[in-house]
């Protein structure tokens, strides 16, 4: 039996949807059969299409509950139904804490952490009432699960947003699943931003398991399985997607390839004696 991912006939809603890793998740859930509405204070640069059918964008301000709550009502009133929510929304730039005002820090987890309460409350309204129920996808990060210098209150977001994610699969189940995927470096149009030029971007790349940074697509199709019928036992998990991780630093420090620590616990077992020793 083949399987494959077929979200024809449903209706999803990405926030942030119109550029870098959300038109990547917006194109690959319009190729995998669904209706699609990317939110986002401005339009794509260009109509987000796949496989005949073009995203529809939603001009809103995800800051603003009342006006999320509308939308989400709108959708209902609209569409007949909401059967995806993936709170993609978020991003900061480089700043060392030190250096931060507590208003920007606090914009930063406003837009990467409330954000996503404010859409997955206003989408359960929707799902809760379907028979299908519905599936919300969380756009997580490694930053996260790791230090996050020059990103600290973004890192602390996305902690946040991973355990919500898990909290809200128990209490919503089991009429909603509720996962994260849990990003590693993705290459988008905007990464000399964050990496340099060209060099830069390979030299980052090195670090990375598999040799390249991801591409929006790629986080796209993590998605789209996600959404669909074949992860239909799937909640409240993080699924990593980023290459295989990080090359840990003292790997590169050492002089010479490192050997673990011998066990002081293990000891071999003594020699048998050898029969034609005299």
């Amino acid at each position: 039996m083949a399987l494959t991912i077929d979200l024809a006939g449903r209706v999803a809603v990405v926030t942030g949807g119109t550029r870098g890793v959300g038109a990547g998740i917006t194109t690959t859930l319009l190729a995998a059969g669904a209706q699609v509405i990317a939110c986002a204070r401005r339009p794509p640069d260009r109509p987000l299409e796949a496989a005949g059918r073009t995203a529809d964008h939603a001009k809103l301000d995800l800051r603003d509950p009342d006006a999320v709550s509308t939308f989400f009502r709108q959708v209902r009133d609209e569409r007949g139904r909401l059967d995806v929510l993936v709170n993609n929304a978020g991003g900061t730039p480089y700043r060392p804490l030190a250096q931060s005002t507590p208003q920007q820090a606090a914009r930063a987890i406003e837009l990467n952490l409330t954000t996503a309460v404010t859409a997955s409350l206003a989408a359960r309204e929707v799902m809760a009432d379907q028979q299908s129920g519905g599936s919300i996808i969380m756009i997580g990060s490694v930053s996260g699960s790791r230090p996050s210098p020059g990103t600290a209150a973004y890192g602390a977001a996305k902690a946040g947003l991973d355990h919500l994610a898990r909290s809200m699969a128990v209490e919503w189940a089991p009429a909603i699943r509720v996962n994260t995927l849990v990003l590693g470096m993705v290459r988008t149009e905007r990464s000399h931003l964050h990496y340099g030029d060209e060099e830069g971007l390979a030299a980052v790349a090195r670090t990375v398991p598999l040799g390249r940074l991801a591409t929006p697509a790629e986080v796209g199709e993590a998605c789209a399985f996600l959404a669909s019928d074949l992860a239909r036992y799937v909640s409240g998990a993080s699924l990593l997607v980023h290459g295989g991780g990080e090359r840990p630093a003292f790997l590169d420090a050492a002089q010479t390839n490192p050997q673990p620590p011998a066990d002081p616990g293990f000891q071999l077992p003594p020699t048998s004696p050898d029969p034609g020793a005299t």
